[in-house]
């Protein structure tokens, strides 16, 4: 759990004596902005969680306009200590029912899943929800990569298996690394390009 220390004095006649307190990450939500994530080759990342899968995909403007498992509510939120970056949360609609995603382990790897139910108003420590968001560059302001908080260096990409482009987590050696493959730019309905 990272964990940053705060410190107070105490004053009392000729002695300073400090105490140390924890204090850790929380998070309140703030705004929610509804937005469609495409990637470097302006696809839209879509949801089946029937087939618990999420892939970056061509799609026409009929099908965005239904929105189904591809207009994604970015939750924004306020957290408690300084961070590299916005700190968000992602949900979609699937036909009536909402999920949110979330980073688990499994076989020993950390994948990106999509879990039935409501993104909280508010977080009192470290969550598999929350992702840093940051500018891809210093010199491409409207597009950006998401850092998953819980573990530094590891972000949303997308990986190609068998003609799909998958959600997927992607281990950075720099965070200063440009890889095409976790850049994602946030867009609104009939609109082809970056916000």
């Amino acid at each position: 759990m990272k964990c940053y220390e705060a410190r107070t004095a105490h004053f009392i006649p000729l002695c300073l004596i400090f105490s140390a307190e924890l204090e850790c990450d929380a998070f309140s939500k703030e705004k929610t902005l509804h937005r469609f994530l495409r990637n470097v080759n302006s696809q839209v990342l879509v949801v089946q969680p029937d087939l618990n899968m999420a892939a970056f995909e061509d799609v026409t403007d009929q099908e965005m306009k239904s929105g189904s498992g591809m207009n994604f509510c970015m939750h924004c939120y306020k957290t408690t200590t300084p961070s590299a970056g916005m700190p968000v949360a992602f949900s979609v609609q699937v036909e009536d029912k909402s999920y949110y995603m979330c980073c688990e382990e499994e076989h020993g790897k950390m994948i990106v899943r999509f879990r039935e139910g409501e993104v909280p108003k508010d977080i009192p420590g470290e969550s598999n929800i929350i992702f840093f968001k940051k500018t891809f560059t210093s010199y491409s302001s409207k597009a950006f990569k998401f850092e998953y908080s819980l573990e530094r260096g590891m972000f949303l990409a997308f990986e190609e298996e068998d003609s799909l482009r998958k959600l997927i987590l992607k281990k950075l050696p720099r965070e200063d690394e440009v890889d095409e493959t976790t850049k994602i730019t946030l867009t609104c309905l009939n609109e082809r390009y970056n916000l």
